[in-house]
């Protein structure tokens, strides 16, 4: 049964993403000239991503601290990476940022047409140039007003526990005088195999957004991060 419906599932998404892709199209076409940041844009690939949460009878959605978040504003958003469904999950935020997600997502057919239609920041694992770039590209969106959302682990954990947070979201942070804001996703890592897409169990996902880090409140960016880390540990064990 669980592959049966993992084969509707996907299936599904397969065809309905060229028509949500037509409907990003048509929001970018409209709002290209006066929304700089291109939040409509963002907001409607919020709903078509989570769209795909609730339409899997398996998985169930929360989110916490949400009213957190400013509506505008530059901000460094980190979050803990457990499955592949945490983009999707994320999503339910519904705040305006820019994801730094793997290059290798940007060539998915619609959904990575779609991350480039939103500006989005590709980054290639293990490329030290596609590091600095990205760096480079999260700065200006910083310095537009822009929220950023990394994963500082910089890959999904094996068996869910936190890996070490590398700091580079934290020296954006720091660069910039921006906060950074943590945030717990629960329940992910038990969605999806690693590698694979059969759905597996029945699945309570929870996205728990954590109170700001201000770095003028640390020495330096190695202790914001150590912060962070510890914040998010604290939210996923409780």
């Amino acid at each position: 049964m669980l592959r049966l419906l993992s084969y509707v599932y996907w299936t599904l998404i397969v065809l309905t993403c060229p028509i949500f892709f037509v409907g990003a199209l048509l929001i970018w076409a409209v709002t290209v000239l006066f929304d700089r940041r291109k939040v409509a844009l963002h907001l409607y690939s919020s709903a078509w991503a989570v769209f795909y949460v609730r339409l899997n009878p398996l998985w169930r959605l929360r989110t916490t601290g949400r009213s957190l978040l400013p509506w505008k504003g530059a901000a460094v958003l980190v979050a803990n990476h457990a499955s592949l469904i945490d983009i999707l999950v994320l999503f339910d935020l519904f705040r305006p940022f820019k994801w730094v997600s793997k290059s290798e997502i940007f060539k998915v057919p619609f959904v990575g047409w779609n991350m480039h239609l939103n500006g989005y920041v590709p980054l290639v694992r293990g490329s030290g140039e596609s590091v600095r770039r990205m760096m480079a590209r999260c700065g200006e969106l910083l310095a537009q007003g822009s929220p950023v959302l990394l994963f500082p682990e910089g890959r999904r954990t094996d068996d869910g526990t936190l890996q070490k947070f590398k700091e580079g979201a934290f020296e954006l942070a720091v660069r910039h005088g921006v906060p950074v804001y943590p945030i717990a996703v629960h329940g992910t890592g038990r969605a999806l195999p690693k590698h694979g897409l059969v759905l597996r169990e029945h699945v309570d996902a929870r996205v728990e957004v954590l109170p700001a880090l201000h770095p003028a409140d640390f020495p330096d960016a190695r202790a914001l991060r150590d912060a962070a880390q510890r914040a998010i540990e604290a939210a996923l064990a409780g």
